[in-house]
């Protein structure tokens, strides 16, 4: 049962901060605003890279890509707090049942991993040169979502022990 606690209140847990990152970029949309705008504007990466071509100054998409990362993470955090609600009333049904439980909390954390991963360090960090940029790079701080998103997922993913044993 302990293993069992331990995992619910790691999913609440991500569920909270998840929710916390999409709630400070409703409430405080002007504090990432900025970041988006000058990753996707490429403005200021290496001035005779090569890739300029790639960059987004349309005010309309760049607020669309915004709303996007936003929808995103909002969806990560309902789908972990239901994932959580689930794994909380399956936590003494059998194994089966509280292993079945676990697939919104799942999904949500691979919607995080999707974002971070491929939104930030795949889209934001190759195709659009984050890396080259050493006022706008939020390489480091999407690496750490996917490894707390990614661990987590393993742990959860384990099976655990029939309730009677």
């Amino acid at each position: 049962m302990v293993v069992r606690l331990s995992k619910i209140l790691l999913m609440a847990t991500i569920a909270l901060w998840l929710a916390l990152v999409a709630f400070g970029n409703l409430t405080d949309y002007g504090s990432n605003w900025p970041f988006v705008q000058h990753v996707l504007a490429m403005d200021t990466i290496f001035p005779n890279a090569g890739i300029h071509y790639r960059a987004i100054t349309s005010p309309w998409l760049q607020r669309a890509a915004y709303a996007l990362i936003i929808a995103v993470e909002t969806l990560a955090a309902v789908l972990c707090g239901l994932g959580t609600w689930r794994l909380w009333r399956a936590r003494m049904s059998g194994s089966e049942s509280f292993h079945r439980a676990k697939r919104l909390g799942v999904l949500g954390m691979t919607t995080g991993v999707l974002l971070w991963l491929g939104g930030f360090l795949a889209v934001g960090g190759e195709w659009f040169g984050m890396w080259m940029s050493t006022q706008w790079n939020g390489l480091e701080s999407a690496f750490r979502f996917v490894v707390v998103l990614l661990a987590a997922l393993l742990y959860l993913g384990q099976r655990e022990e029939p309730l009677d044993e």
